[in-house]
């Protein structure tokens, strides 16, 4: 898909929203900072306060680009996990602005200038995908979920052009099984949909292949009007009825595509 590059008037608009989301963004992350040196002392892994501020700016970053965004469903109360399908990089602005989640990403990233940075400021577990280290990656999950966070996992393993929801990797989900995890454990479906702007490509807010981070950032800031965002909560699926790892992630699967496929029709 041809990015849209800015030219004439479409500068101004990328410097404007550019700039608010900018001092946002780093505003926000500024007072995450300086109220974790006091929430961590206090609450350790726990973070009654610091998901609030990033759930608002989240909230704020739509309201200065114009992209509305509407749910439905509603998101899990309980201990669990929620996974869903990953088109963009908006998808966590997205998924932060509904509720307060953690991310589960690739090792990689942590290493990324300025988002990884912002990553591991907000909660992000990093993990290396390689089986040899699923026991550890399990204690780590039951730490962090026993603290009462709500991990996030994309399992289709990459980000797609958003036309349709590709096979979820299910060795994501073996660590769910561990004895430790799998009587209580519930994980949430969530489908994402962009809906483009008006008479533009279905693929307009998707980054994906080889697309460069801030190409596709002046090419959303630049546009003159948007579409919207959707995103839809589905019922929590219970981890001990599935056999295995295998039988979860195609239920998840198919839960998500069917709604995504649906909601872009």
């Amino acid at each position: 898909m041809p990015l849209v590059h800015p030219k004439g008037l479409a500068w101004l608009r990328v410097a404007w929203k550019g700039g608010l989301i900018g001092l946002l963004t780093f505003g926000g992350l500024a007072v995450l900072l300086l109220v974790r040196l006091v929430e961590r002392p206090v609450f350790g892994l726990r973070r009654p306060v610091t998901p609030y501020i990033t759930q608002a700016v989240c909230r704020g970053f739509f309201h200065i680009l114009g992209l509305p965004f509407d749910q439905k469903g509603r998101p899990m109360q309980g201990q669990g996990a929620v996974v869903a399908n990953h088109s963009s990089w908006l998808d966590i602005f997205v998924l932060n602005a509904r509720k307060n989640i953690y991310f589960v990403s690739k090792s990689e990233v942590a290493g990324w200038p300025g988002i990884g940075w912002l990553a591991r400021a907000t909660g992000t577990l990093f993990i290396n995908r390689t089986s040899r280290e699923a026991k550890a990656q399990t204690e780590v999950f039951v730490h962090r979920l026993h603290a009462g966070h709500k991990l996030l996992f994309f399992p289709e393993g990459t980000s797609t052009d958003g036309q349709s929801v590709i096979e979820f990797k299910s060795t994501l989900f073996a660590a769910f099984f561990d004895d430790a995890l799998r009587t209580d454990m519930e994980i949430q479906p969530v489908s994402v949909v962009f809906h483009p702007p008006k008479g533009q490509d279905p693929r307009f807010y998707c980054w994906w292949g080889d697309m460069g981070f801030g190409e596709h950032l002046l090419h959303v800031l630049a546009a003159p009007r948007h579409g919207r965002a959707e995103v839809i909560y589905h019922p929590p699926l219970r981890v001990a009825a599935f056999e295995n790892r295998k039988l979860l992630a195609h239920q998840l699967h198919a839960q998500i595509t069917e709604s995504h496929a649906a909601a872009r029709q």
